[in-house]
């Protein structure tokens, strides 16, 4: 008898085991094709007017009116074509059988709405778009903007111009798109949770879902990808490269549109002297910085953009190496004088900020600090978290590292107008300068593609000689995912990262 309760007992047991076992099994099957992406820069709204991380979009949520292909051509998205006669008055033909999220139709007067709310919110995209007004009928959006503007289609490839239904609220939580995607949730700051939009406008979505999370360490999204954490991480440290190739991981290294660089406060009393901007520069040690820090993933920098576009001028080689910087701070008024460099009796002082979700800037800065000291200059370095916010809402820094991408839309108008138009969004520098202005307002208004690539070279010549930036070097776009990962694209734009044909086999 005994015996005979034992033997119930122990079957009692296997069948719990295997009945939690098939309720896994099932659940595992009804939670269906699911994967995590681990990116690097976390962000705390996912607006997508205001986000400057663009999340919405590379989540697969949001989407613009144009895209820009991978052989850098716009291309049609939401609206699927576009004309004008005079390049100051366009008429967009928008896509019919698109629904928002919630159900709600895809029409001109909901991107007019769109529209107006992004410029409205965004003094950025105010000045990027330059509309001066709209005007809806049907699926026809037309658009007049305020000066003959040529490029302005390629202008509406920018992810702050997505399209949502604004008669929603909780812009900056849960924002209805049209994408592949509709948000699950949003934790600011440590991730995004979407689901597969089963009424997609462009074909069948064929991941069930996805989460789009924020790591800004390199080791912690490293450790997650082996774990299975995490399918897909950007930017996995350069120095396990080689070592994850061997582990059955897929890493791409792709030459991208980024440029890493320093910006240089004008408000800043050392940084309005154009000599101590060039005694900076001269400290870059570029080849260092692409060989030791990079592992020889980029390429060193001699403007913003990569020397094969048509509108970068060629430049002459410049000397560099403290000798050279000590050159020029000797022009600027500045002594040498018991291993410190003065200026009337009075010591260098500089503060830079960095930030910590590209490693290799802090690094690059610390290069810096130590060659800078062998002039005697005093470098302070304070590592900022979102450095978008801390340039945009302060001014006592001296100079900054940041990375932008320059060449987004396969033009040089964008980063001249975001960065050295007297109201540009990305003008953190306050750089005012009328003949530059005055350019880059000329290749606004330019239709034919060799008139602007010269007007463009005539830009960056000036940028060039003044030293208005320092660009350090080009960083290649660097992947890892797992192999179960299926139809991943390294987006050269970084714009597109969730979308409707990534799959996962598991």
């Amino acid at each position: 008898m005994l015996q005979y309760v034992k033997s119930t007992l122990i079957l009692l047991i296997i069948f719990m085991l295997v009945g939690c076992s098939l309720s896994s099994s099932g659940e595992e099957e009804k939670g269906g094709k699911e994967l995590t992406l681990l990116f690097s820069f976390p962000t705390n709204t996912i607006d997508p007017h205001l986000d400057s991380n663009y999340t919405m979009v590379r989540a697969g949520v949001g989407e613009t009116l144009v895209k820009i292909s991978e052989q850098l051509e716009i291309e049609p998205w939401l609206a699927e074509e576009w004309e004008s006669k005079d390049g100051q008055n366009w008429t967009f033909k928008i896509r019919k059988g698109i629904t928002f999220h919630n159900g709600k139709k895809v029409d001109a007067q909901a991107v007019k709405a769109s529209l107006e709310r992004a410029i409205k919110d965004s003094p950025a995209v105010k000045a990027a778009l330059k509309i001066r007004k709209m005007e809806a009928d049907g699926q026809l959006l037309t658009i007049q903007t305020e000066g003959v503007f040529p490029q302005f289609p390629s202008e509406l490839v920018h992810p702050n111009t997505a399209i949502i239904d604004v008669t929603e609220k909780d812009f900056d939580k849960k924002p209805i798109g049209t994408g592949p995607f509709k948000i699950s949730s949003f934790e600011p700051g440590v991730a995004l949770k979407v689901e597969r939009f089963e009424k997609y406008w462009d074909g069948k979505v064929k991941l069930d879902k996805a989460t789009f999370s924020f790591n800004e360490d390199a080791n912690a999204r490293l450790m997650a990808l082996r774990s299975g954490d995490a399918d897909i991480i950007f930017r996995p440290p350069v120095e396990n490269l080689e070592q994850l190739k061997e582990e059955k991981v897929k890493v791409e290294s792709v030459p991208g549109l980024r440029t890493h660089q320093l910006i240089f406060n004008m408000d800043s009393p050392y940084m309005k002297d154009g000599n101590i901007r060039k005694a900076i520069d001269a400290l870059v040690d570029r080849k260092e910085i692409v060989e030791h820090i990079l592992n020889g993933h980029a390429v060193e920098a001699k403007g913003p953009f990569l020397t094969d576009f048509p509108f970068a001028p060629s430049y002459e080689e410049k000397k560099g190496g403290i000798e050279v910087a000590k050159q020029y701070f000797t022009q600027a008024g500045f002594q040498l004088e018991n291993g410190k460099l003065t200026k009337d009796g009075k010591s260098v002082r500089l503060k830079v900020l960095t930030y910590s979700s590209r490693p290799e800037l802090p690094l690059t800065v610390q290069i810096l600090q130590s060659k800078a000291k062998e002039l005697g200059i005093e470098m302070t370095i304070q590592q900022v978290e979102n450095i978008d916010e801390y340039l945009a809402d302060n001014d006592d820094w001296d100079f900054a590292t940041y990375s932008s991408l320059t060449a987004p839309r396969g033009d040089a108008a964008y980063f001249l107008n975001a960065t050295y138009m007297p109201n540009g969004a990305l003008n953190y520098a306050n750089i005012n300068h009328p003949e530059l202005t005055a350019i880059i307002h000329q290749l606004n208004q330019t239709v034919e593609a060799n008139e602007r690539d010269k007007l463009a070279k005539e830009a960056l010549k000036i940028i060039d000689k003044e030293t208005l930036h320092s660009f350090i070097v080009h960083p290649n776009i660097m992947v890892a995912y797992r192999d179960e990962v299926k139809n991943w694209v390294t987006s050269k734009s970084e714009y597109y990262v969730l979308t409707k044909d990534l799959d996962v086999v598991k």
